[in-house]
Parts: structure tokens; sequence; C-alpha cells
């Protein structure tokens, strides 16, 4: 047996332990349900007070600073706890020294997962955190992705040595945050009993249970209701186009029961404003320009995505659904090397065409080095690698619109 010490200094525990009444039996089978559960709680006595009456106060209100457990020395805690803990190997109830001399330094400092833990617990309402979210709010890496497209679309649109319409960029900035968010809710609607399955995704809100399919039913209405007040502010044109990507949005959660490519059809969604952005400002949409530039990005969702789906492919043989990842196997820095190459040649096509400035070409040069350094470094079997590389690539989109700025005004 081990003591586990609570050592971050502001532990909280989450807004659903607060709000539920779960005591303290709940709270224990919170712990990783592979591990036995015949622990027992040894309360610090400065702690007794605080916690003597169950349920919890609110989330505001924290808890003091050190909380003792005795647990089997490889029990984990459940992400939603939020906690740093350390392992003191120099008193233990009943621990055996010899042992604990023989104990390897891994053993002695265990971090555990805190990844729920964000700005959300710090300044948003307790009731409002859950959809907060549900929305990935505090992941702002996927709104990234889907709005890097758009603004290349609208600054490729500008008149020659003219700035890009600044109404459009705000429009497509608040339409890509909505956007992103109904997709999350809708996949994980869609996906809640796979999520369940996933250590990455079993502590969301609908597959955690702390919302239930109805509230996020309800919500995802009201998430698509705002991004039609935006829609509605485009031309008919684009509203129409706008409008036909929801299929696609609806559609992509169910790919990966279906085919080892739901990448490339996440490619064809996230990247739609590469032609819905020309359409805001032109009124219509010229191939020559947009079909290359809108191929440029599934090929950069390929790169990203599969190396994002290495993540979770343990789970996802376990589970029963598909991935690029598990597909390309030990050759997938062979494919996204070519899906590199063409998305780098189709944005190069989608410049020419559109008669840009030089200043592009030695931004096109920089993103590609980008994405050599991604794909050439990346850790295929550590999942903190894969998604280091993953949230990297907002970075290259900003390069990239970097390049049609410089070169827009240049031409």
């Amino acid at each position: 047996m081990a003591s586990v010490s609570i050592s971050r200094a502001s532990c909280t525990i989450k807004s659903y332990l607060s709000s539920s009444g779960f005591s303290v039996t709940r709270c224990l089978s919170m712990f990783d349900p592979s591990v036995p559960t015949q622990s027992s709680v040894n309360l610090n006595p400065t702690l007794k007070p605080c916690l003597s009456n169950f349920p919890f106060s609110p989330l505001s209100q924290s808890l003091p600073q050190i909380l003792n457990f005795e647990l089997c020395r490889n029990i984990r805690l459940h992400p939603d706890f939020l906690f740093v803990a350390h392992v003191s190997t120099s008193s233990g109830v009943g621990g055996d020294s010899k042992k604990q001399k023989n104990s390897s330094s891994n053993e002695n400092d265990t971090r555990f997962p805190a990844a729920n833990f964000s700005w959300i617990d710090s300044y948003l309402p307790r009731q409002v955190q859950p959809y907060a979210r549900l929305a990935r709010l505090d992941k702002p890496i996927g709104t990234w992705l889907l709005l890097w497209p758009c603004m290349w679309s609208i600054t490729l649109a500008a008149p020659p040595g003219h700035l890009p319409d600044f109404k459009m960029l705000t429009l497509f900035g608040c339409g890509a945050l909505l956007l992103r968010g109904a997709g999350c809710t809708i996949n994980d609607l869609l996906d809640r009993d796979i999520d369940t399955k996933v250590e990455r995704t079993k502590v969301r809100p609908i597959a955690s249970g702390l919302l239930t399919p109805f509230q996020g039913l309800c919500f995802l209405g009201f998430q698509l209701l705002l991004g039609l007040g935006i829609l509605l502010q485009l031309n008919n044109y684009s509203r129409v186009l706008g409008a036909s990507s929801l299929l696609l949005v609806f559609s992509y959660p169910l790919m990966k029961r279906f085919t080892f490519w739901p990448q490339a059809y996440l490619g064809l969604t996230f990247n739609w404003g590469a032609l819905l952005g020309w359409a805001a400002v032109k009124g219509g949409l010229d191939p020559a320009i947009v079909l290359p530039l809108y191929a440029s990005g599934v090929f950069w969702t390929l790169v990203y995505d599969t190396i994002y789906a290495h993540q979770d492919k343990e789970d996802d043989v376990k589970v029963g659904v598909k991935s690029t990842a598990l597909h390309f196997g030990e050759s997938t820095k062979e494919w996204i090397s070519g899906f590199g190459i063409a998305c780098i040649g189709s944005l190069a096509l989608s410049g020419f065409n559109a008669g840009i400035g030089w200043p592009y070409y030695p931004f096109l040069g920089a993103a590609s080095g980008h994405l050599i350094w991604q794909i050439w470094t990346a850790d295929l079997s550590s999942r903190s690698d894969c998604n280091k590389k993953f949230v990297s690539n907002k970075w290259f989109g900003a390069i990239i619109f970097g390049g049609i700025l410089a070169g827009r005004l240049a031409s």
C-alpha cells in the first residue's frame, strides 16, 4: 500500500460531483475499474470538517491542499479528479520499507492525468461548463483547422493590392467556432457508446453521463440556430453552398464504421470553407482557383488527422472502428509524405491560377519545411508526440495565410 498525496494547490472536484450529490463510495467507484477497489480512505484531519457532510459544496469552493488515500501502488485516478498526485514511499500504512527502497523512481513520482482542467473550470459558471466542454472550447485547435481554409480563400479573393474583407473574416471566424462546436456535439451524440470504450474520450460530457443525449441535442439546436444567423448574412449562393455542408458534418462521425478513410471524409468536411469563403466574396466559384485550394486542404487534413489517429489505434482495434492510421500501419510516413507533396503542389497551382505575387512562394517553402518537420520527427508510437504534431498545424495554416496575404498585397 502507498500513500498518495494530492498536491495540486487548487484541487477541486469536477462540477458533476458537486452537483450530483455523490458520496464517498461513489467517488471511490470512479477510480480505474480495472484496478481492485478494496481501498480505504484515510482523510487528513484538516480535511475532515470539509468532507464530513456530503454532497460536496459548489465547485467554487476549493478543497484544502492535502488529501491522503490508502491505495494499491498501481491505482490510477480517473481524469475527472483533476489532480496531480505524488506517490510517497517514505511513509505508507502497512508498507514494506524494503520493497519501497526497491521501487523504481517512476513509481515514486506518478503524475495522474489532469487534461480536463482548463480555463473553463476557472472562469465559466458551473452549469455552463459541460456544454463548453462538449463544444471543445478548451481545445481551440479544431477551430483553427476549420478556419484557416476559409481565411485562405477570403484573402485569395481580395482585389490585387488590397487587404481581405475584415467583415467576412470576422463572420467566418464566428462561424468556424460555432460549426466546429456543432460538429463535436454531433460526433459525441453518435459516438457516445464508442467513446466510453476509448481512454481519451471516455470522460467527454455525454459519454460520461454528465450530459444526457437530450441535453446534447438541445445544445446542438442552439448552435445551429446561431450558425444560421451568420449564414443568412452571406449572399444567396453562399447560403446554399454553406447549408449543403451540413450533410458532410452530420455523416462524418459514421464514416469510421464503414471505411478506413474517415480522415479523407473529414478533409472534405473541414475544408468546405475554401469554397465558401471565395463564394462569399465573389458571389460564385472559380474552379481553376478554388478546386486546387480545396484539394490542398483535403490532403493537409489527411496528413494531420492520420497523425492524430495514431493516438487511438489500440483502442480503435478493440472497439472495431477504422482509420487511415490502421490502414497505413508501418507505411504511414510514406503515405502522409505523398499527401504533403500533393498539398503543397495544389497550393502552388491555386496561387498561380489566382495570379498571386511572388512573396507567396517563399511562405509556401516555409510551410513545406513545417510539413517535413512534422512527418520526419513524428513518433507514431507516442500519444503525446502525435498530439503535439497535430496541434502544430495551426502554424502551418498561419504560414499559408501570411503567404497569401503578402502575395495578394504585392500582386
